[in-house]
């Protein structure tokens, strides 16, 4: 039997459990309004490592590792491990795999890797072929933007509409039974290139494929926004929220402003450095540590009932931009449910 809803979207017939998450951060996303649902906060961004890129690998492992200890399951018993990251080839990812010598899948959407993650690892065990995944994502502000852009040594100014790369990264543990979340539904996101350019105003570049993928996810599968306690996109800040409201409007029909939020407005918000954050947080980590922290939490306790959380990502390279290439954009979605 078809399990496909519309055209992009399915439902799942034994919906998997987030069974457990874990999240780590560093030393600026201290001064987050998250901070008391983080795990760990490491106190210096090279966390104890020789190298940005070795950090990253530390906080991904540390993220992987925390979920496991939660509900004391070693790597061993965990069936597949879905991961990835922004770095060149998902070093991140790929190391931590290593270490953690669990069959893998390296998995690259950009900033959308967590909700992608999801998806995956829900039709594994929807399709009865593991009973346990772990997924995992991270980003490092320091890595990411010396392969995007410019070494933070270099003291470029940063623009208005620029964004800051979570430094962090989460994990969550899926189960075929269990307490917790239950996915329900995903929808599956279209590349969407609206002809932004550049790589630094990530908002503007990702807010058109989070509308589609929103307004997508309403048509398929008969739903609105009053359906969901929460909307919640991935990284689009200040300026991909406000595109993403005023397009949803205008090519759906549909009014957002009651219950959504944006996990690169939320993270940031309140933190008394401005010129640090700008339009607020992106990286693949900064829907990943918001998602597995405060709001699974709130879910655990039943103070949220339904989410829709819609992850975005950038697909580009610093190939393609050097070589005056467009911004495709994807979004992927998943609705959660406490039962």
């Amino acid at each position: 039997m078809t399990k496909k809803l519309g055209k992009h979207s399915f439902y799942f017939a034994n919906p998997p459990v987030i069974i457990s998450t874990g999240t780590v951060v560093g030393p600026f996303e201290r001064e987050s309004r998250f901070k008391d649902d983080f795990d760990h906060i490491f106190d210096e961004a090279l966390a104890g490592e020789s190298s940005f890129e070795k950090a990253e690998r530390k906080m991904m492992l540390a993220a992987c590792y925390q979920a496991m200890q939660k509900i004391q399951t070693p790597p061993e018993h965990i069936e597949f491990f879905l991961a990835g990251d922004l770095l060149n080839q998902m070093i991140t990812a790929e190391f931590s795999a290593l270490e953690l010598g669990i069959p893998f899948f390296g998995i690259y959407g950009a900033c959308s890797t967590a909700v992608e993650g999801l998806i995956m690892g829900s039709v594994l065990i929807d399709g009865g072929f593991c009973n346990l995944v772990m997924a995992a994502t991270s980003s490092h502000f320091d890595s990411a933007e010396r392969q995007y852009r410019y070494p933070t040594e270099y003291g470029v100014k940063r623009k208005p509409f620029a964004q800051r790369t979570v430094t962090g990264a989460g994990a969550a543990i899926i189960s075929v039974s269990g307490e917790g979340p239950v996915i329900t539904h995903a929808t599956v996101g279209e590349v969407v290139d609206m002809g932004c350019k550049d790589p630094l105003n990530m908002g503007a570049a990702m807010a058109p494929a989070a509308a589609s993928t929103i307004t997508q996810h309403f048509a398929d599968t008969g739903r609105s926004p009053t359906d969901y306690d929460l909307i919640l996109t991935g990284d689009l800040g200040t300026v991909g929220y406000d595109l993403t409201m005023k397009w949803v409007a205008e090519t759906g029909g549909f009014d957002l402003s009651q219950n959504y939020q944006d996990c690169g407005v939320l993270i940031y918000e309140g933190i008394p450095r401005p010129e640090q954050i700008q339009a607020g947080g992106s990286g693949c980590a900064c829907s990943a540590v918001v998602f597995y922290s405060n709001i699974y939490k709130r879910m655990c306790r039943r103070e949220l009932r339904r989410v829709l959380f819609v992850a975005t990502g950038a697909l580009l390279s610093p190939t393609s931009s050097m070589q005056g290439e467009n911004i495709p954009c994807i979004a992927h979605a998943v609705s959660l449910e406490m039962r």
